[in-house]
């Protein structure tokens, strides 16, 4: 989409803005200034407007397609969504986990940026129903003298690249998991964490009911979101890792409900807020 024409008019941007969310299901502010040629305000009122219409929702940088809460963008669509708080949300969350240990990765773009971490750490076992992570594990370049195995569950693939379904409940069912990193859709202080995807919220309780430790890892932008499943209450998390962006009353709620509250800022340091 490169129409750097001053000359749009608003319904002739918002529909070009529309056909790139169709798509690649997500678009960024930065690059919807470049391709259209107008202002940086400009586009966030379009985007308002979108999302008033129900036609999109917005998130920091950007919006993606509106899909209400039972339906979500695929893996591709957000990777690169908040990738600079991904990858200091994924260097703390990594940090959690010891050599020696089994783990736990749910599907996801954040627990995927987790595992780019992990396959450093020694003598670990990590089990996981995403197809994205068990192909970067499997090929990661590493001079780690004790790399990770992997374990995949197996079971029906969604859009989100995870495995779900019976075959992948009974593999999780049949394991000890040390450490369980998941990410969520959406999170809030009613609702807990939930998914848009009903066998993959099923899947991620049968994890949660073999692991030892939950370490929830989600940036800022799943607060206030609800899926349509919910997998599990604030109380049964024991970290919960996000980023400075994440509102102050998330904060306070967070912290009186989950077990510890990790905040980094987008360096990866902890944030002021930690807790």
């Amino acid at each position: 989409m490169a129409v750097a024409d001053q000359g749009l008019l608003a319904q002739q941007r918002r529909a070009l803005i529309m056909e790139a969310v169709r798509r690649d299901g997500a678009v960024r502010v930065a690059d919807l200034v470049a391709s259209l040629g107008v202002s940086d305000m400009t586009v966030r009122r379009d985007l308002d407007a979108l999302e008033r219409r129900g036609l999109v929702e917005k998130v920091h940088g950007g919006a993606v397609a509106s899909t209400g809460s039972g339906d979500e963008p695929g893996f591709d669509a957000k990777s690169g969504l908040e990738s600079a708080a991904k990858a200091s949300i994924a260097d703390a969350a990594a940090a959690l986990v010891k050599p020696g240990s089994v783990v736990g990765l749910s599907a996801g773009t954040t627990t995927f940026a987790v595992a780019k971490r992990l396959v450093h750490v020694e003598d670990l076992t990590i089990v996981t129903n995403s197809l994205p992570i068990d192909q970067l594990v499997r090929n990661a370049k590493t001079i780690n003298p004790k790399p990770p195995v992997v374990l995949l569950t197996g079971g029906s693939a969604t859009r989100s690249e995870a495995l779900v379904g019976p075959i992948a409940e009974r593999t999780i069912d049949s394991l000890h998991v040390d450490v369980l990193i998941l990410g969520t859709h959406g999170v809030t202080e009613r609702d807990g964490l939930s998914s848009p995807n009903l066998a993959e919220a099923q899947t991620n309780r049968v994890f949660i009911s073999r692991a030892r430790q939950v370490v929830v890892a989600a940036d800022h932008t799943k607060w206030g979101v609800v899926g349509l499943s919910t997998f599990a209450g604030l109380g049964q998390i024991n970290f919960f890792v996000t980023d400075a962006g994440m509102p102050t009353d998330a904060q306070v709620a967070l912290r009186d409900r989950v077990g510890q509250l990790v905040v980094v800022g987008v360096d990866g340091e902890p944030d002021e807020s930690l807790s």
